[in-house]
């Protein structure tokens, strides 16, 4: 196994990869000092070491993200891991069906919101839910 400087390394490589250097330096940002020890295990072994294993191809890894994200009702990580679908070529229709998934076995509700975010990373203009009212 790598040290864990050489996972932190690798895992920051990818990460800005998936997600753009922008936003991951505004993720790592944002919680200070105090957060800085959980990016570090982000980076290492999120990024550096599980998501560098190839059991998975990068595209497979995402899908499943974005299932566990969206059935555990995190909108926030799943709209990130949305965008890292998309630069790992996940295509809409993949996303549609896994999102029907997660709503036939997780329930309507746990899809809901990100069906919409979905939409909106994916190109589609979906009004809010908050548009629809009355």
């Amino acid at each position: 196994m790598a040290d864990t400087k050489d996972l932190y390394a690798r895992g920051l490589r990818r990460r800005k990869k998936m997600f753009g250097e922008a936003d991951v330096e505004k993720r790592m940002a944002v919680s200070g000092e105090f957060g800085a020890p959980l990016q570090n295990v982000i980076n290492a072994y999120v990024y550096g070491d599980v998501w560098e294993r190839t059991g998975l191809s990068d595209s497979v890894r995402s899908l499943v993200m974005l299932g566990i994200t969206a059935a555990s009702s995190k909108p926030a990580e799943f709209a990130v891991h949305a965008k890292g679908a998309l630069a790992n070529g996940c295509t809409r229709a993949q996303v549609q069906d896994v999102l029907l998934l997660v709503a036939m076995y997780c329930g309507i509700p746990a899809a809901i919101e990100t069906n919409r975010i979905a939409a909106e990373i994916f190109g589609q203009d979906v009004p809010s839910a908050d548009a629809a009212k009355p």
